[in-house]
């Protein structure tokens, strides 16, 4: 099994990134896990309270679980991934199956920043992006997909996103075994992560 891990600032282009090299992949041969769906439920907090989460520091996710969850995976074991809202706060009820697939992909903004999470990885990419292009895709994502106002989306960026991004996820770039810029824009980078991958696969396990 081969897992890759794919971080970067929120809205640099890793979720196109990961796209485009499933894409080109032979179908079901990749698993996607996604960091988002591992946020800690705050279901027993007020709607309120909720809504003033900061998704962009480490203590807001479960890191234990996604682990877990790969290392299932790595021996052969099917998992359950958590389903979480970002219009209520929650993780949902329903989970999605996980089959173990010879390609896993982990995608997300503070996976390169978990040791353990880390230290599971074959591959470390970071996507990366100048600020004002991953403002411009955080603002068009934010109000068509969680209904946030322009303002609400400007101030969380202010005080939230920017500072996260400078204390946690930019220092993970060190970590990384390849940088991609211009995120989902980079042909050429999606073109040889999928050639990577595609060579291991064709190796007799």
């Amino acid at each position: 099994m081969l897992i890759i891990g794919i971080a970067g600032g929120t809205g640099s282009g890793k979720t196109t990134v990961v796209r485009k090299i499933v894409e080109q992949l032979p179908q079901g041969e990749v698993a996607v896990m996604a960091q988002d769906s591992y946020y800690r439920d705050s279901g027993h907090l007020p709607l309120e309270e909720r809504q003033k989460i900061n998704f962009d520091h480490p203590d807001a996710l479960e890191f234990e679980l996604l682990v877990a969850h790969i290392e299932a995976l790595r021996r052969g074991e099917a998992i359950e991934q958590p389903v979480y809202s970002y219009l209520t706060c929650t993780r949902q009820p329903e989970t999605i199956a996980v089959l173990p697939r010879d390609v896993v992909i982990v995608e997300g903004i503070l996976i390169l920043g978990h040791p353990a999470l880390r230290e599971l990885m074959d591959l470390r990419v970071f996507v990366d992006a100048e600020p004002d292009e991953r403002l411009i895709r955080v603002i068009h994502r934010d109000m068509e997909e969680r209904g946030r106002t322009v303002q609400k989306v400007l101030r969380r960026y202010e005080e939230t996103v920017k500072p996260m991004h400078l204390q946690f996820i930019e220092p993970t770039k060190r970590y990384a075994d390849l940088i991609v810029p211009q995120g989902g824009n980079n042909k050429a980078a999606i073109d040889l992560l999928s050639q990577f991958i595609m060579r291991n696969l064709d190796q007799p396990h």
